[in-house]
């Protein structure tokens, strides 16, 4: 009450203090970093085993306990949980939050590659990650067609996902929703047993063409020559082009055994946005960033790229956390305006002045 008493008798200072406030609270709101998911580093993180192929108790024998044992000898370990099932395994270790996550990560990066030598040689996967609430989706934009082909989404997506980082504040934009391109070659290989070459020959002279060798230097005098050497394949004619075989002096090209062409890999997953086929670009925001000065700066910049789009094919923005984030905040905004003007309200029959400078007082009063 002695609080209160001074603030009302004193308002000149209490209007002083409250506009200061204001003031600080306005530049807070302007320059202080938005998003839905707030910014913190738990020293956690999860190892993901893959072997395929092995059962939930060989797993755990195999590759589980290993871990295990790696990552209890380090030091402020809080928590360890294992999750294991048929192929697969998810290690949970969390260290206490006083710690320092960075440096943890690189202890658990350092005991795990440790480790890999002593576990099973097939592994198909074995990965670290951090748990970090700010590694979110922010924007997903879909390009949707019916009738364009697998390659013309991927290179409308490439030059997309090229356009948005550009934007400084978005960081690993990746695009997904379809099978990867390939060179498919079938062999014929009634001719591979008319002409006597082996299989393994093929294959061998395949894979060694798509090799790039260092050619080394020349030096000449006081001068230096790189010499380049290269086995990259520009196109499906060159791979078809390949010199497989010398028999006799005649040269067998891969075209005259085989058929090559371009191909898809089997789709593992399909993609669809309102019921139509597309291909998804995702970006997360980088830390310290504002949501909506974000949205300013790459809206223009989809925009653009819409422009530029063939007739068959639509730009979607999916999500976009910006809006669901202007949203709250607007809300955010009504409600506080609204307490505003109830407690106006309640406090009137004491005067106007008296009731402005009572209702700035009692939040100062409580702070």
């Amino acid at each position: 009450m002695k609080i209160t008493s001074y603030t009302v008798k004193n308002y000149q200072f209490t209007l002083v203090m409250a506009i200061m406030a204001a003031v600080i609270g306005v530049v807070t709101m302007l320059t202080m970093p938005r998003s839905e998911d707030a910014e913190m580093h738990p020293p956690t993180f999860l190892i993901t085993a893959v072997y395929p192929g092995t059962n939930s108790k060989d797993m755990e024998e195999l590759v589980v306990k290993p871990i295990e044992k790696k990552l209890y000898d380090l030091d402020d370990v809080d928590k360890l949980v294992s999750t294991v099932q048929d192929g697969q395994s998810v290690t949970r270790i969390d260290f206490k939050y006083s710690t320092d996550w960075e440096i943890k990560y690189q202890d658990v990066i350092r005991e795990i590659n440790g480790l890999r030598s002593g576990l099973p040689a097939d592994i198909y996967k074995l990965e670290i990650n951090k748990v970090d609430p700010s590694q979110v989706t922010i924007l997903q934009i879909a390009l949707a067609s019916e009738n364009a082909s697998y390659k013309t989404l991927r290179d409308q997506a490439d030059q997309l996902k090229k356009t948005l980082e550009k934007v400084p504040a978005l960081k690993n934009v990746e695009y997904s929703g379809f099978p990867e391109q390939i060179v498919r070659i079938d062999l014929q290989l009634d001719k591979l047993a008319r002409l006597k070459i082996p299989l393994n020959t093929v294959v061998g002279t395949i894979q060694g063409e798509a090799v790039n060798t260092p050619g080394g230097s020349i030096n000449i005098n006081t001068r230096s020559f790189d010499v380049k050497t290269s086995g990259k394949y520009a196109n499906v004619e060159d791979i078809a082009g390949t010199v497989v075989y010398n028999a006799n002096g005649k040269i067998i090209l891969l075209k005259d055994i085989a058929d090559v062409r371009f191909n898809y890999e089997e789709e593992k997953y399909i993609t669809r946005v309102n019921g139509h086929r597309c291909v998804l670009i995702c970006a997360t925001l980088k830390a310290g960033t504002n949501i909506a000065g974000t949205q300013r700066q790459f809206l223009p910049a989809i925009a653009g790229f819409e422009t530029k789009l063939p007739a068959n094919i639509r730009l979607i923005r999916v999500f976009d956390q910006a809006d669901n984030v202007a949203h709250r905040l607007n809300d955010l905004g009504k409600d506080f305006l609204i307490a505003i003007v109830l407690v106006l309200i309640t406090l009137l029959p004491l005067g106007f002045r008296p009731s402005l400078i009572v209702m700035v007082a009692i939040p100062l009063s409580l702070a």
